[in-house]
Order: C-alpha cells, then structure tokens, then sequence
C-alpha cells in the first residue's frame, strides 16, 4: 500500500511544490524552447516523473510504474480512438473529393476566409464540443480549414484557439457535472458561475481568431462581425447555463453565435474579402480539390449539384445525429451496460488522511466518443459508396500516419497519472492554495494546469476541486466561486495541453512540429488566462462581486 504525500521535500509544501514542477517544466521548455519533437519531450518528462515518483515521494517503482502503465491504458478511449476515427472520416470525403465541395460550399455563406473561420473552428467546433468533446472539435475544424485553403499551421492553430470557451461545458457538461460531485457543490449554481466567466472569455476568442488568419489588418476589416460572433455565442452560453439548461449551455451558444452571424452577414460585408485559397488540402491527398481542376470548374461556369452538396454535408450531420442519439438515456444506458471495469493490477494507493485513491480501470467501449465515430466513418463509406478495401486502406493509412502522435499521447497520458498518483499533482495544487486572499486570483491557474497535464478539463475539475473548496473555506472565498474558476481556467489550458497539440499536428499533417504549434499558442492561452483570473479575482471582491448568482 502506497500513502501519498504532499510535502516530501523537508516536510515543506513549497518547496515540495517546486519540485513536483519540474516534469512540466521540462515537457515545456523542450516544446517551446528546444523545440522537440513531442513523442520525445513527453517521454523524457515521463522519465522524470517517475524518477521524482521514486525518489523523493517514495512511491514503490513497481507501483510508479504500474501508474503509468495505467495512464497509458486510459488514453486509449479517451484520445487515441477518437482521434483515428475522426481522421478516418475526413480521408474517406478528401479521397472521394466530396471535402472540396464543402469547402465550396462553406465559400456560399462568406466568401471571406477570416470569418468562415469563425464559422468553422468557432461556432462549429462549440457544437462538437458539446456533443463529443475530447479531441474531436480540434480534430475536424482543423481538416475543414486546411479544406478552405488555410496553410496547416495557422489551421492547427485556429483550431486550438477556437476549442476554449465550450470546453467547460463540454460532452454535455460532464466537466460540471464531475466538478459538482467532488466538491458536494450544488450543480446549476457551478454552471451559472462558470457560464459568467467563459461567456466573456468567448467574446475575445472570434477576434483573436481574425489576428491569427489575417493580423491586424484582419481585425480592422471584419471586427463588427467577429465581435457579433463572439457576443452572440457568450450571450447564449450564459442564458443556457443560468436560465434554461446547463447540459445545454454549448449547445445554445453555438446556435445563437451560427444564427446571429449569418444574420448580421446579409446586412453586412467586408469591404476587402480574403478570398479563399484553392489549394490542395493536404500533402498526400487526393488533390481532388486542387487549383487546377477548380479554376477548370470556374471557367466552365460548373456548379456543384445539390447532391454533392448534400454527401458533402452529410458525413458531419451523421456525426452530429449520432452523438445526440446517444445521450438519450435509454441509449446511453444501454451502450453503457456492457461496461468492463477492474482494479488496476498493482496499484494500491491511499491520500495523506487514508482514504483509498481510486485506480479502477474501466473501459466503457460502446459510448466512447471515438466508437460513435467509428460508426459514423461506416456510414460514411455507404453513403459516399468507398468500396470497403478501399475504406479500410484508407483506415491503415490514417493509423500508420498517426504513430508518433499515438507514442506521444501514450507518454502524457502516463506521465499526467504518475504526477496523479504519486502526489506531485497534490502537491502542486495546495502549494498555491496556501496563498490566502490573493488564492482567488491564482484559483483559475491551478484548473489551467490540471488541464495542461491531463488535457481534460473534466481530469482537471476531478484532480483539483476538491483543493478549490478547501482553500476557499481556509482562506474565506466563496467555495462556489472557486471551483467554478477550476473549470474555467482549465478552458484556456486545452490550447497547450500535449494531447491537444499531438492531435493538431498529426490532422493537419505536421508531426513533429508541436513544439511550433505550442510556441504560437502559448501567449494567448496566458493572456485569456490573465482575463480570467482578473476576472475571478474581482468576483471575489464587492467590485464584481455582484456578477454572482
């Protein structure tokens, strides 16, 4: 039986807190500094976890180990499925060429790329999130805006940036909903409050989006509907998450921002369009949208049919079908009876007051996000007619591309429950705890950290709820407020979180270059941060003290 502990170091928590720092420091500064691939920064920061697990928390190496073994397993359902799946999606419509139909499609709404990116990664993307979650948003948004003619970089990015204000209320919720079970928190109260603080960050992210594809420039050229974008979907998720329905809250905030935009375009329109780029839409595709054959369709007058328009669109509104069949509860239940679930061999771990740690492994096959994936792609070869030794050298294509990306996610997915386990993660969390009043501007960076290493601002909410409520009654701040700022702090983490920037780079077939992507990224996601904690901070005060419900 291992106990954890969370000031091994000298029996100072501060000091233990530093220490239990340096796996991220080191995964960072490789990213971003040294610029390594990502498989080998997250391995060596694995390395050093464990080394840390072993050496200093004195967890048994059979155990530290098995921890990581643990969170190699986990990472399966959670990153690595769906992430095949969705790829497999986009290479089945690029290979019949139905992906450059879309895009030209998507041209009919706007013929400006800054603003179908808003469209796209923004509006769309909340709606994935909503009903998937995980890596999803990212995976798709970011193949469509390659599909637009945006180079893969700034598509990789666009789409990293874009996945922030939905994500607390992610899958339905679930971050909320996991956030309300730990702490003991009343659900509908952490979702107004939450829905009060991403609702502002969420009117800044459509025209950061717009600096990203076209600077300053950009901004200066479309901001009214960026801003319109940006205030519709705030204004939605905060009417959803007080008013009406929190499990609904992204789900209404991606209609409204769609419905309100679209409107606001038919009054009004960018002097000077960034039209659209016909390009091939990826190194080794299919070319089936190249410039050659689309400028021959322009000169010839040719429009795409409505049934190519139609299969175009219908890959993603099976996608969409199937997740919202799925969360009906007869369905879900269902699919969830066949759930596996056992003790991971090895691991038998208990907190510093102990109390058992759970290290239950369940692998819960039929509901995972990747599964209904999987079974959209099977729809998607029936209805765009691929021959099925087609479909499925297609599918091998998509795993053989994605093997680093796998050896990647495995590494921090192993190193996020080493740190988990061990007490690294702990001690990293009451170390800023103990900060006092000032905690309440510090509350939002511990969630931004769960998500950075666990990539899930539901791992996140689990990790580091609990911590909120207790320094919060330890320092005299609302318990409420705190935990509310857990999740939404952890919003603006997923943008730097390995796993986000493993599954950007491999869509957009640029592996290896994550320590660029996370250099880009890096400074929005602390400046969206700093907005936040200010914004948490004065909550707690009577200046915005009266935003609470």
């Amino acid at each position: 039986m291992y106990q954890q502990i969370f000031d091994p170091v000298l029996g100072r928590l501060g000091l233990s807190a530093l220490v239990a720092a340096i796996p991220l420091v080191v995964l960072f500064v490789l990213l971003g500094v040294f610029r390594w691939k990502a498989q080998w920064a997250g391995m060596t920061a694995l390395a050093v976890s464990i080394v840390i697990a072993f050496a200093v928390y004195g967890m048994p190496i059979t155990q530290t180990l098995g921890a990581a073994g643990y969170g190699a397993a986990s990472s399966f359902l959670t990153v690595i499925w769906i992430l095949v799946n969705a790829l497999w999606i986009f290479k089945l419509t690029e290979s019949t060429g139905h992906f450059a139909v879309l895009r030209r499609s998507f041209a009919g709404v706007s013929d400006d790329q800054r603003i179908q990116v808003i469209i796209i990664a923004f509006a769309f993307g909340a709606l994935l999130e909503a009903l998937a979650g995980a890596g999803t948003p990212v995976a798709i948004s970011a193949v469509m805006l390659i599909a637009l003619g945006l180079p893969p970089f700034r598509a990789a990015v666009a789409s990293l940036v874009a996945n922030t204000a939905p994500v607390a209320f992610g899958a339905l919720s679930v971050p909320i909903t996991t956030l309300s079970k730990v702490t003991g928190l009343d659900f509908d109260t952490l979702g107004a409050i939450a829905g009060r603080q991403t609702s502002i960050v969420a009117v800044f992210v459509p025209l950061v989006l717009v600096f990203l594809v076209d600077g300053r420039r950009g901004v200066r050229a479309v901001w009214p509907a960026a801003l319109v974008a940006g205030l519709a979907f705030g204004a939605g998720q905060f009417v959803f998450s007080n008013f009406i329905s929190v499990e609904l809250a992204d789900i209404g905030a991606a209609l409204s921002c769609a419905v309100f935009l679209v409107a606001f375009l038919r009054v009004w329109r960018p002097r000077e369009p960034l039209s659209v780029s016909s390009t091939p839409v990826m190194a080794g595709g299919s070319g089936a949208g190249s410039a050659e054959e689309e400028a021959a369709m322009l000169a010839r007058g040719e429009r795409d049919t409505r049934r190519n328009v139609i299969l175009a669109y219908l890959p993603y509104a099976v996608v969409i079908a199937i997740f919202v069949v799925a969360q009906f509860s007869a369905v879900k239940s269902a699919l969830g009876s066949v759930a596996i679930e056992f003790a991971w061999p090895g691991l038998a771990i208990t907190g510093p007051a102990g109390n058992p740690v759970a290290t239950v492994f369940s692998f819960n096959f039929l509901p995972a996000a990747g599964t209904l994936l999987f079974v959209a792609g099977v729809i998607t070869t029936l209805m765009l007619k691929v021959p099925p030794d087609r479909a499925a050298s297609i599918y091998a294509t998509t795993v053989k591309q994605l093997t680093w990306t796998i050896v990647c996610v495995l590494c921090v997915l192993a190193l996020a429950y080493v740190m988990n386990l061990s007490g690294q993660t702990g001690s990293l969390g009451r170390g800023l705890a103990t900060l006092g009043g000032v905690f309440a501007f510090f509350s939002p960076v511990i969630g931004w950290l769960g998500v950075a290493i666990t990539g899930s601002d539901n791992s996140s909410n689990a990790l580091f709820g609990a911590v909120q409520v207790a320094a919060a009654q330890q320092t005299g701040l609302s318990p409420e407020l705190m935990a509310a700022a857990n999740s939404s702090g952890g919003v603006v983490g997923k943008m730097i979180s390995p796993q986000s920037l493993a599954i950007a780079a491999a869509v957009v077939g640029l592996q290896g270059r994550e320590g660029d992507i996370f250099r880009k990224v890096i400074g929005y996601s602390l400046a969206l941060l700093l907005v936040i904690a200010l914004l948490v901070f004065l909550q707690s005060t009577p200046v915005l003290g009266w935003m609470l419900p």
